[in-house]
């Protein structure tokens, strides 16, 4: 991380200054403070002048400029006019302190993206209006992590998600915390003030301030204090009257915003209120629309006092000035009511001019447009004019992106599934509307008839998109019935998501999607029916008979070559973005297929060598690199499968923290003991003096390569294919030629570690992203870490 102060008369290296632009004035001495030190002298520019910053980092840069007029006898900074551009953004615009009110001091923060070399730098310039001064205290620099803005947020009135640009810059509106105190810059490592919400409240009688001790809050995996400090994180507001039946008022806070220009909305969550999981469920609106509906954070979370936040994007209309924010029981006829809110950013977006200022006037430097959708700014030419375009301009942003063309080679297929009508596009995948036939739409009626009216005794298992029940369809077919909870937030775009990738898609090792049902306001998808379940439950946690090596080798063998059909062999390359064992299903012959594609994302084109999205995935089997960078590859799925093909081999789940720290994460902990070359100590204990030593070596080494820190590093399907396969014949051959000289070759010790297994319902990885900050122990080249930057390195021993 790269930041630092510049301070106007420090001569600082990093700055070149126009000459001959600039003088320097001192005021009387403030105190002792350090900002009143900072603010004690400043940089009065008469003409047009660059600072040019050099920055040791690619990407994105916090600005921060401190504006304090230094009294001094010939200059009157209070009344100095000027704006202030930065790397060929507007930043600021006829800009006077005069014009703050009772503020004596301003200070002002943007985000953009920021060059790297040498050649590149950070430019920033200051203009003086025609017979004023411009003038600057304090120049704040500091590099921001690539994840910790978003690369899409969720719409609001809710549609597709928006993708972010890069180029695009942010000025900071509002930053508060929730239900706490003010929070200094000492109090936040990336120095940023956080304001107490009671100024904001609309009605401060049905909020309640709860806290709990600031070390108590637990960082979710993508999470860290770059989002947020913990003192955001440890206070909230709840409903003045929670947990009384019946409540119908939602809490809200009003923001004064600068109207026609999107804004980034981030709502930071942490449940310090309950008392257990899946108890909080409530809905968020932002400026009346409904923004997130019965949000349980646990079920993001998987814990109670852990951090998560939530990215929206929404306009202002020329009509309005401001954003209003509030949150609510989901339901009044719950038994008990609640809802909270920790903690709120919100950052004004640069229009498709490159300016963060309406209408600025025309001396002013017009850049030119850039082709993304965000709400244009135009010149005043009439109050109904404005609103026309507005509505226009506003309809143009909520339109999807156009999607990626089918390819041809799509081939028909005997079943069909769809709607004409497509809710959610999202950019991933071609709209299929053109391609199914809603004649394989199953009906509702049927549905429920073929599940018993949904009957409990019927559940298969619970994911994060709902409950899967076993049916039997009036054909005689027997079916899995995947019905979307309505309280999950995976949703129509996960639904919308399989519909398009299965209907196009047969392969032996995929499963088959039969039928869907859009019937009053229902999301259920009609699979296949997998007799065998889920490959976690024939490893641990479940009372089935334990497999032999040989099933193990033949279901990774069929696994991989489902993926390898996705990566390299259907007419685009998909990638599957959700590979774990919960995934991995199985027929009463114990046929593997892959399942559940609601996370899946098309590849990259031939002349692409990522595909850039938000990060999505299972904890314990999320690419670290993925993570890190929010480049999306093939790779990412054969990374996830050596996850698998750990968990196969071991018995245990990917994360356990009930085991002791060194063996929480079973990548760090099996790559220690693989590259002590006693990777055999660790096997299931079930399949002790069954395993072929050669047949394991080579299986150790293959996921040992899918495991590679870079994603150019591992292998790709095809060659995890060719491995497996090879370990098999390697097991097979150790069988047929059992004799004297080969049961040398076998494993006759008991393993060194035993498995814990939890049995709990449903699945354990479920679709999150997730983080046990402080039972995770980094080692080596192999460690998957915890921490958000995706891997470091640590010694230690275990």
């Amino acid at each position: 991380m790269m930041a630092g102060f510049i301070k106007p008369d420090s001569g600082n290296p990093y700055v070149g200054l126009s000459p001959n632009s600039h003088i320097v004035i001192s005021g009387n001495k403030m105190g002792k403070s350090n900002e009143s030190i900072l603010y004690n002298s400043a940089r009065v520019f008469k003409d047009t002048s660059t600072y040019k910053i050099k920055t040791r980092e690619v990407g994105r840069h916090w600005l921060r400029l401190h504006f304090c007029p230094v009294e001094n006898p010939h200059y009157n900074l209070k009344f100095a006019v000027f704006s202030v551009k930065a790397n060929g953004f507007l930043l600021l615009h006829g800009f006077s302190l005069s014009k703050s009110g009772k503020k004596s001091c301003l200070f002002k923060e943007f985000i953009f993206e920021g060059g790297g070399s040498s050649s590149e730098k950070l430019v920033l310039t200051f203009v003086p209006s025609d017979g004023s001064l411009a003038f600057i205290n304090v120049i704040e620099v500091l590099s921001v992590s690539e994840w910790q803005f978003p690369s899409e947020a969720v719409s609001v009135p809710l549609g597709p998600a928006i993708d972010i640009p890069t180029h695009v810059a942010f000025e900071t509106a509002y930053r508060i915390n929730m239900g706490g105190p003010l929070l200094t810059p000492k109090n936040d490592s990336q120095w940023r003030t956080w304001e107490p919400d009671q100024s904001f409240l609309v009605n401060a009688a049905a909020a309640r301030n709860v806290s709990v001790n600031p070390s108590l809050v637990k960082y979710f995996y993508g999470v860290s204090e770059e989002i947020a400090p913990n003192w955001v994180y440890a206070t909230a507001q709840e409903m003045a009257d929670a947990n009384i039946q019946y409540q119908r008022f939602n809490i809200s806070w009003a923001f004064e915003v600068e109207p026609m220009f999107t804004y980034l909305i981030r709502l930071h969550f942490c449940d310090i209120v309950s008392t257990s999981l899946d108890t909080l469920f409530f809905n968020v609106y932002i400026n009346n629309q409904s923004a997130l509906e019965s949000f349980d954070i646990s079920s993001k979370t998987m814990e109670l006092s852990t951090a998560y936040f939530v990215d929206f994007v929404t306009n202002v209309s020329v009509v309005s000035n401001r954003i209003l924010v509030q949150v609510g029981p989901s339901n009044p006829r719950y038994s008990s009511t609640n809802a909270i809110l920790n903690g709120l950013e919100i950052m004004k977006m640069s229009n498709p001019s490159d300016s963060l200022v309406r209408n600025p006037r025309p001396d002013s430097k017009t850049p030119t447009p850039k082709k993304w959708v965000l709400l244009a700014v135009t010149s005043s030419v009439g109050f109904v004019v404005l609103v026309l375009i507005s509505a226009a301009l506003y309809l143009y942003l909520r339109h999807p992106k156009k999607p990626r063309q089918q390819s041809s080679v799509w081939l028909p297929l005997d079943i069909h599934v769809g709607n004409s009508d497509s809710k959610v596009s999202g950019g991933s995948f071609a709209s299929t509307s053109h391609s199914l036939s809603p004649g394989h739409v199953i009906a509702f009626s049927e549905i429920r008839e073929a599940t018993k009216n949904f009957d409990k005794r019927l559940i298969l298992g619970v994911g994060g998109f709902g409950k899967v029940y076993k049916g039997v369809l009036k054909n005689g077919v027997v079916v899995a019935v995947k019905r979307g909870n309505p309280r999950s937030q995976q949703g129509f775009t996960e639904f919308r998501t399989e519909i398009e990738i299965l209907s196009k898609l047969r392969h032996r090792h995929l499963v088959s999607l039969i039928g869907y049902c859009e019937e009053q306001d229902e999301m259920i998808l009609v699979y296949e029916f997998m007799a065998g379940g889920p490959l976690r439950k024939h490893l641990y946690g479940s009372s089935l008979p334990s497999l032999t090596w040989k099933q193990r080798l033949q279901i990774c063998i069929g696994a991989a070559k489902g993926l390898h059909y996705l990566h390299a062999s259907a007419a685009e390359s998909i990638i599957h973005r959700d590979v774990k064992t919960t995934n991995i299903l199985l027929d009463e012959n114990l046929t593997t297929k892959v399942g559940d594609f609601g996370f899946s994302k098309l590849g990259p084109t031939l002349d692409q060598t990522h595909v850039s999205t938000a990060v999505k995935g299972s904890f314990g089997y999320l690419d670290p690199e993925y993570f890190r960078r929010q480049q999306l590859t093939q790779k990412s799925d054969v990374y996830s499968f050596g996850v698998v093909l750990m968990e196969v081999l071991c018995a245990r789940p990917a994360i356990n923290p009930s085991l002791p720290r060194e063996q929480v994460n079973i990548v760090e902990w099996a790559m220690n003991w693989k590259k002590r070359g006693q990777l055999e100590k660790i096997i299931d204990p079930h399949l002790v003096g069954s395993v072929n030593l050669e047949s394991l070596l080579k299986f150790g080494e293959t996921a040992e390569k899918c495991l590679a820190e870079f994603g150019t590093d591992r292998p790709t399907m095809a060659d995890v294919l060719w491995n497996l396969e090879n370990a098999l014949q390697l097991q097979e051959a150790s069988i047929q030629n059992v004799s004297v000289e080969n049961t040398a070759n076998h494993i006759p010790d008991i393993p060194e570690w035993a498995p814990q297994i939890e049995t709990a319902e449903g699945d354990g990885a479920d679709s999150i992203i997730y983080q046990e900050s402080d039972t995770i122990t980094a080692s080596g080249q192999f460690s998957q870490s915890m921490d958000p930057r995706g891997r470091y390195s640590a010694r230690g021993s275990l």
